[in-house]
Order: structure tokens, then C-alpha cells, then sequence
């Protein structure tokens, strides 16, 4: 396994971080953790 990271786009959005976008700065476990979830429910309901 690699712990190489993608070079960030010309945008100088980092794929890596992109899904951490809505994440405010200095949060916890849990406001990671609903972040997630509310943007996978958010995908789930686009697929249907």
C-alpha cells in the first residue's frame, strides 16, 4: 500500500480533501462524521 497522495489539480483543489470541502475548520469526529453522511444521503437520493 501507498501513502502517495494526488498532486492537487490546476485549480489547487486537493482530490484527496475534496469530500472534506464542507468541513469547517478545527471540527471533531462528529461533525466529520455528519458531514459525511449527510453528502452520501445527498448522493443516494441524486442515484434514485
Amino acid at each position: 500500500m501507498s501513502n502517495q497522495l494526488s498532486e492537487p489539480d490546476p485549480d489547487g483543489e486537493d482530490p484527496d480533501r475534496a469530500h472534506l470541502a464542507d468541513v469547517e475548520s478545527g471540527a471533531g469526529c462528529t461533525e466529520i462524521w455528519e458531514t459525511l453522511s449527510e453528502q452520501r444521503a445527498e448522493a443516494e437520493t441524486a442515484d434514485d
